[in-house]
């Protein structure tokens, strides 16, 4: 008998062979648009089609409304006005000379602006069939980076380590208490809480073992155990290379890595399964650039054919993009052939 989708996903987790490896579709807004376009479908057939095992719940920003200054095209919940594309970069690092006082003393958004009453009712529609992610998404490292400006961030980590601290400090404590409101409104319907934070970069990670360990590790595994308390799998995003902080992300807790991007320095999907495989679930390693954009349909299948036959013995599996946001230019055709190849080649008891 076929597993629910929400079986599946669970199964993947504990490192244990579901009937079939579970699918994962994440998209850009433009992608998706273009998609339903195409095949004449709503958000839900769609989901359908792809057949992705994962649904997804959020609080609302319910806070103050603040206009948008000239220029700015998007504002964070720390204030960070940004301008471009999607969320653009930021036009301000107002925290880049600040002291201590000055840290503490920031506005600083308050958790209740996060209206967490309607999730409950959201992931009750799925009835239990699907794996449900929610909490918060986290950034804090972005965050960080978009107060104090990331060069001047990796200064300060050894000039003024303190100020690192309280900047961090407050970003985690207002995301903590965002997903404890989340999870104790609807924690018991909830199975993933999925969070994110690129530590990675083409060519390795954006800071080393060390200062992973100081500044940001304590952070991450607040957030680990904050969902293990509430008897939650934690998954976090993370782009990039990032392969030496893998071993102290398992040591912490973490129980997945998503979208791992297999054209990154040391994220070859040989060793990451040799390695971490029965430790940790891996999610992702499909690649987006040169298989899904740049790819055909054929292609596609033989590409994903390859990954699945990698990563997919003895669980701990989860088949999907490279990059969690399949963008506009990904055509339709290569991302239908990757499901369904998945669906047809992930199966464990034919």
């Amino acid at each position: 008998m076929p597993m629910t989708s929400r079986e599946r996903v669970l199964a993947a987790f504990d490192h244990a062979e579901p009937d079939r490896v579970p699918a994962w579709c994440g998209s850009s807004p433009e992608f998706w648009e273009k998609a339903k376009r195409e095949l004449k479908l709503d958000d839900d057939d769609l989901r359908i089609q792809f057949g992705d095992d994962f649904r997804r719940v959020w609080a609302t920003y319910a806070g103050p409304e603040v206009p948008l200054s000239e220029g700015a095209t998007y504002r964070t919940v720390f204030g960070i006005e940004r301008h471009g594309l999607g969320y653009g970069q930021p036009l301000a690092h107002p925290l880049a000379d600040a002291t201590i006082e000055q840290v503490h003393d920031y506005a600083w958004p308050d958790p209740a602006w996060m209206d967490v009453s309607k999730i409950k009712a959201d992931a009750q529609q799925y009835e239990g069939q699907y794996a449900v992610l929610g909490g918060d998404w986290s950034p804090f490292w972005h965050d960080a980076i978009d107060l104090l400006g990331m060069e001047n961030l990796y200064v300060k980590m050894y000039t003024d380590p303190d100020i690192v601290d309280a900047v961090i400090q407050h970003l985690v404590d207002y995301y903590a208490e965002v997903s404890q409101r989340i999870f104790d409104a609807a924690g018991d319907v909830i199975d993933v809480f999925f969070i994110g934070n690129d530590f990675g970069g083409q060519t390795g990670p954006l800071l080393g073992p060390d200062l992973f360990k100081r500044f940001m590790l304590p952070h991450v595994a607040r957030l680990i155990d904050l969902g293990h308390a509430y008897g939650l799998k934690v998954q976090l995003h993370c782009c990039g290379g990032f392969a030496p902080l893998i071993p102290m992300m398992i040591d912490a807790g973490l129980d997945g890595l998503h979208a791992l991007q297999p054209d990154c320095a040391g994220m070859d999907p040989h060793t990451l399964k040799a390695e971490f495989g029965d430790k940790i679930l891996l999610n992702g390693a499909i690649d987006s650039h040169h298989v899904l954009i740049d790819g055909s349909p054929e292609s596609v299948t033989t590409g994903t054919r390859k990954v699945l036959e990698i990563m997919m013995p003895g669980g701990g599996y989860v088949a999907g993009a490279s990059h969690d946001y399949i963008l506009e230019e990904t055509p339709v055709e290569n991302v239908l052939a990757m499901f369904d190849t998945i669906r047809e080649f992930g199966l464990y008891h034919a």
